[in-house]
């Protein structure tokens, strides 16, 4: 007798786990993100010889000439691309003498804001922020939400003989959710490098 009780209490035992078990549905951990390590803040001034230009740029950052726009070279030698190697990224920056031609500054603004919002089909909104610095610089910032090739994008000029036009893009897939630590963080370096920008 004590045998069967003990059977009949092992079954009971089996049948309230099975049961137990039946209401627990599995539900999916969500998506991970790999953690990004950031670099302290710490800037310095480009200031090239004959440059029409100086800004200060992110210490972690290294200025490259640009010698290819689309496999021709550009209009002139000062375009350069403020390359980010820790973080996959760079901020593409040409630059443009305002005159005649195709180099109006009416041509030049609406270009810049023509190659801002090709990226519409993508972007869930684009938010447009206006420069004005003491240095008289002056332009617009760009805000591109959503899964967008180029997240920050900005132009600035004196409305008379610099027009400078930066964009910032990853090596890697647009993805707004795990790029945004990244888009945040390279954004603040991207103000400071518009508000430091000088002419010459």
């Amino acid at each position: 007798m004590p045998h069967i009780k003990g059977k009949a209490l092992a079954i009971i035992s089996l049948l309230i786990l099975l049961f137990a078990a039946c209401d627990n549905v599995p539900t999916p951990k969500p998506k991970g993100y790999f953690q990004v390590k950031f670099p302290e803040k710490v800037y310095r001034k480009f200031d090239m010889p004959g440059y029409p230009y100086t800004f200060e740029y992110p210490a972690y950052a290294n200025i490259v000439k640009d010698t290819s726009f689309f496999g021709k070279a550009p209009e002139n030698p000062y375009w350069i691309n403020v390359d980010f190697p820790s973080l996959n990224g760079k901020i593409y920056m040409s630059y443009k003498i305002i005159g005649p031609g195709n180099n109006t500054y009416r041509k030049l603004v609406d270009d810049a804001f023509k190659m801002t919002y090709k990226h519409t089909y993508k972007a869930e909104y684009i938010d447009e922020n206006v420069i004005h610095t003491a240095n008289n610089v002056n332009g617009t910032f760009y805000e591109v939400g959503g899964n967008a090739a180029s997240s920050k994008q900005f132009f600035a000029t004196d409305s008379v003989h610099h027009f400078l036009r930066g964009a910032l893009y990853f090596d890697v897939t647009p993805n707004a959710d795990s790029l945004a630590p990244v888009y945040k963080f390279l954004e603040q370096d991207m103000w400071h490098m518009v508000e430091t920008l000088r002419w010459r």
